[in-house]
């Protein structure tokens, strides 16, 4: 019996219906070798009905310009007070710097994003400083997208200068920003931030400034931190809530929605003591990783079609085999990333252009250059992108 409602509701999800949080909730908490295979088939055949067969990739650059933060979420490793040891706040010229060494390779996005610094101001103003970040590297580098400052960050911004989520957005885009990362989401549930980042946004706030950014044209991405001390239930109940937010963009006809969906297994080795002991192991559990990818491809239907795993926190082995259970889309090259890296994951800071294209040729699949938007690229001549420098 138990097979055959589990059939039913992956023929429903065929069907391009919403399954309910109870139907997701059965989907993800299987034991059943049977019952998976038949979930990780269906995710399979919706990502080749939603995206097709090829795999796609963007060649990016990370700048994490600062991890001197005011906060201090239990699971994070990057952080530092000013003064401490590895404390580091990127100048302009450094800012610079990376983003040539970015274009000369090829990218065609960069992704900034850092801490909290209660110092970043200009004449005792937070919004000018970010407003330098972006002027610093687009007068420069016009073509280049700028992915770029979290709904955290947003919230920093407009609590720092008492302005509205809209203006400091806005302000952004005005600047250069293209798009937001969907970054701070965590799992979108007030229990689990009460301990994993109580000094964070909630829940509500998080939908809010997304959904102004949404409204105000600026695509978003979407990401979900898993496998630490959330239950199934509030994993569907993220994922619940993306889909709602991404529909509302649709039905009310934003300019701009979501664009991705990207699972970030919780890498702990370097995480804060409490947390650490709390979930019992250092890296992500694969497996888990890859039934809630194959759950979420399912749950959040036609609503968002492109799903990444991620090689820094999975490795490259592990995001391959992800491509086999939903996603259609490896990521970046990076170039550098700190905030997983120091917390003691194993997957690396960069990924060479042919080192990707290889990976997803492994297991039969086209491979395809693409912009931050999911626009193809048809030239591959920067397919000899090497990671040496940083």
């Amino acid at each position: 019996m138990k097979h055959k409602t589990i059939d039913a509701i992956l023929g429903r999800a065929m069907l391009g219906c919403d399954l309910s949080p109870s139907e997701g909730m059965l989907l993800l908490t299987q034991t059943d070798s049977e019952a998976i295979a038949a979930i990780r088939a269906t995710s399979d055949k919706l990502r080749q009905q939603q995206a097709g067969e090829t795999v796609t990739y963007v060649i990016n650059r990370n700048i994490n310009f600062t991890n001197i933060c005011e906060q201090h979420c239990s699971f994070c490793a990057f952080r530092r007070d000013d003064g401490d040891t590895g404390a580091y706040w990127l100048d302009w010229g450094q800012i610079l710097e990376k983003s040539q060494d970015a274009v000369q390779r090829g990218a065609t996005e960069i992704c900034m994003q850092g801490g909290l610094n209660p110092q970043a101001q200009i004449n005792g103003k937070s919004l000018p400083y970010y407003l330098k970040l972006v002027e610093t590297i687009k007068q420069e580098f016009p073509q280049i997208h700028l992915h770029a400052f979290s709904p955290q960050e947003v919230e920093f911004i407009a609590r720092i200068d008492g302005l509205e989520y809209a203006k400091v957005i806005a302000a952004l885009q005005d600047a250069g920003v293209n798009s937001m990362p969907g970054t701070a989401a965590e799992v979108l549930n007030d229990q689990v931030r009460r301990v994993l980042c109580p000094e964070k946004i909630n829940t509500a706030t998080w939908l809010e400034i997304v959904s102004t950014a949404h409204k105000l044209g600026l695509p978003t991405t979407s990401t979900m931190l898993s496998g630490h001390i959330e239950t199934p239930a509030q994993q569907i109940e993220h994922l619940e809530q993306l889909r709602s937010l991404q529909q509302t963009a649709i039905q009310q006809g934003y300019p701009a929605r979501i664009t991705e969906f990207i699972l970030l297994p919780f890498v702990g080795q370097e995480a804060p003591k409490s947390l650490r002991r709390r979930v019992g192991r250092d890296q992500p559990i694969l497996a888990d990783a890859l039934l809630l990818g194959a759950v979420a491809r399912i749950y959040l239907g036609n609503c968002i079609a492109n799903h990444q795993p991620s090689w820094v926190k999975l490795g490259l082995g592990g995001a391959i085999a992800a491509l086999q259970w939903g996603c259609n889309d490896i990521g970046g090259t990076l170039m550098e990333e700190h905030i997983t890296t120091m917390a003691g994951a194993v997957g690396g800071t960069c990924m060479d252009v042919a080192t990707l294209q290889n990976a997803i040729a492994s297991i039969g699949r086209p491979f395809q250059q693409r912009d931050t938007l999911y626009h193809k690229i048809q030239d591959l001549r920067n397919e000899t992108l090497r990671c040496g420098r940083m």
